[in-house]
């Protein structure tokens, strides 16, 4: 059974695809996991592939979303990327994107282009 946590981390996740799908983007893969780490939301929108990092919190006691997605973290969610498009057959794609959205009480930011 999921905790209180895991259910609120899906809630956001759905919450942002809900946007992504809102804009235009069609959602490849949600939750993609590899030996190399996950990757919350693979989105296609024309011809650029996004894969996303959702981040929610409650309140900002420790700091906003987006700054728990360390130089760490970015390095492994593009490790990860690149696994996926080499198991995917890299579809065919003008640009990679990584976007990090933030969830801080139900509003999102989105940061496109983070990283």
């Amino acid at each position: 059974m999921p905790s209180a946590r895991q259910e609120f981390g899906a809630e956001a996740e759905k919450l942002v695809a809900q946007w992504y799908e809102d804009n235009g983007y069609f959602i490849l893969d949600r939750n993609w996991r590899c030996a190399e780490g996950e990757i919350d939301l693979i989105l296609r929108r024309d011809r650029v592939v996004v894969f996303c990092e959702v981040k929610a919190r409650t309140n900002t006691d420790f700091g906003l979303p987006v700054e728990a997605v360390t130089t760490s973290k970015q390095w492994k969610i593009r490790k990860t990327a690149r696994r996926w498009v080499t198991e995917n057959g890299a579809p065919i794609a003008g640009e990679l994107r990584f976007d990090i959205a933030s969830v801080l009480n139900d509003e999102i930011s989105l940061l496109e282009d983070a990283f």
